[in-house]
């Protein structure tokens, strides 16, 4: 006899009802931890009572903390009666922070350069600065760009609160081009989607693989569309991790020129480059349009929030008229710690030390996947940075791995977030290493492979979408 005729009558099949049986399932084994629910029209129909009623069934469930729902994916078990959840008993590991690990920052060492901050700079700490920062640091942070091949004069050269804010004035500002329309990598950094979404810029996205841009296909861009500037992150590519060749880099520069085009390089990880040559798209084009944007959040301290930009002279006093309606100036006791930690030789050894820290958590990561990963898997993992994109076989769901995740304590993000709207989006993870360690790496892509191994050998069932329109 169906469930629905086992229900008394008289309950109207109301939502306590629907709840109850649910929680008898899942306290009997029927539904185990981790197991993906019916959807609601499933629900509706096996009980015979309406969407409504399933959903609020649901939602019930859930603030009692025995499912849980991943949007776009359906809801999932967290709990049989009597058995502890998973996240109390794993450890996390945490594969989706992009923040700098607290146990290896150099608290000490900056300390010291904030006191002497104060004791060197007091008369310019509490006082509106140059709104392109302090020129004893622009003249700093030019011997320190030569180190990647970026060379140019202190007075083109610009303090900003994080890359992030460069990013911001840059798609907000005119360009001496007449243009309007930005250019993004598809997929990109999320922080410049969501910059040009709230903006209400116009976007439009080419797609970028593990072997780089299609570069016919960006030259027809660059002539037919009215593109302002291409935003594009040559290094260590967030979220795939991958970088471009130095023939590819050359080409876009060439273009740039060709079509009056600005190129926006956001090299935020030039600090962890393990090649000796490596040179920007910056120091590969001669007309003045590429913008070089550098952040100092992956080595240092994030909280500080200091980054750079190197501008060509046709937009030097648009940026900092931007700049300065921003917040006037950048933090100046920030500044002059950061000028001290350059010129004394403390950020450059610290920088080496992060990058032989991340180098070896990145190896981890390309022997636990060598180790564990079934050939369907694609997870192309870099000599450097923070970084790699796993890409979940079909039929399976990234979505689906992500929740199983969860239920494991294991963090990580989906590679969908870093489309624009309108753009087809992968089925993938971005993995970041910066808050765990070679152990945790290695039990983290062991879990995955399990679980995708088990996936793969089981016939997909087919599910309706969680959300119903009633």
């Amino acid at each position: 006899m169906s469930t629905s005729k086992n229900m008394s009558k008289n309950t109207g099949c109301k939502f306590e009802a629907v709840k109850a049986d649910i929680q008898r399932k899942l306290a009997s084994g029927a539904i185990r931890p981790g197991d993906r629910l019916p959807s609601i029209r499933d629900v509706s129909a096996e009980y015979g009572c309406s969407k409504n009623t399933a959903i609020r069934a649901y939602d019930d469930l859930e603030r009692e903390h025995l499912i849980y729902s991943v949007p776009k994916s359906g809801y999932y078990a967290v709990v049989r009666s009597g058995q502890p959840s998973a996240p109390e008993h794993l450890e996390r590991i945490d594969l989706a922070t992009a923040t700098p690990d607290p146990a290896v920052m150099p608290y000490a060492d900056f300390q010291h350069c904030l006191d002497q901050a104060i004791e060197q700079y007091q008369d310019r700490l509490f006082s509106y600065a140059d709104p392109l920062g302090f020129i004893s640091l622009r003249h700093a942070l030019q011997k320190h760009l030569t180190a990647v091949q970026v060379f140019a004069e202190p007075e083109r050269i610009a303090v900003v609160s994080g890359s992030q804010q460069a990013i911001h004035i840059l798609a907000c500002m005119p360009f001496p081009n007449g243009k309007t329309t930005i250019l993004i990598e598809q997929p990109t950094y999320f922080g410049m989607i969501r910059t040009l979404e709230l903006l209400g810029i116009t976007a439009i996205g080419i797609a970028r693989s593990d072997e780089g841009l299609d570069l016919d296909e960006l030259e027809r861009h660059f002539r037919t569309n009215t593109i302002k500037f291409f935003y594009t992150v040559p290094r260590y590519h967030n979220p795939m991790g991958t970088s471009l060749g130095q023939e590819q880099k050359k080409a876009i520069a060439r273009l740039a020129e060709r079509y009056d085009v600005y190129i926006v390089e956001d090299d935020y990880l030039a600090d962890l480059e393990t090649k000796r040559r490596a040179d920007p798209i910056y120091s590969l084009n001669r007309s003045g349009h590429v913008i070089y944007v550098k952040s100092f959040s992956k080595v240092t301290l994030p909280g500080l929030r200091l980054g750079t930009a190197v501008l060509p002279r046709p937009l030097l006093e648009s940026f900092r008229l931007f700049k300065a309606s921003a917040d006037s100036s950048t933090s100046a006791l920030s500044q002059a710690a950061l000028e001290l930690y350059l010129t004394c030789g403390m950020f450059d050894r610290h920088a080496a030390r992060m990058r032989e820290h991340y180098r070896a958590r990145m190896e981890a990561l390309r022997t636990a996947a060598a180790r564990y990963l079934p050939q369907e898997v694609n997870l192309r993992v870099p000599d450097g940075g923070v970084f790699a994109r796993l890409l979940v076989p079909p039929p399976l769901e990234a979505d689906d791995l992500l929740a199983a995740l969860k239920q494991q304590n294991i963090a990580a993000l989906p590679t969908a977030r870093s489309y624009l709207r309108t753009f087809a989006k992968d089925n993938g993870l971005r993995l970041s290493v910066m808050r765990t360690n070679e152990a945790q790496i290695d039990e983290a892509i062991r879990r995955i492979a399990d679980w995708i191994g088990q996936a793969l050998r089981r016939k997909p069932l087919q599910w309706e979408p969680v959300v119903d329109w009633i």
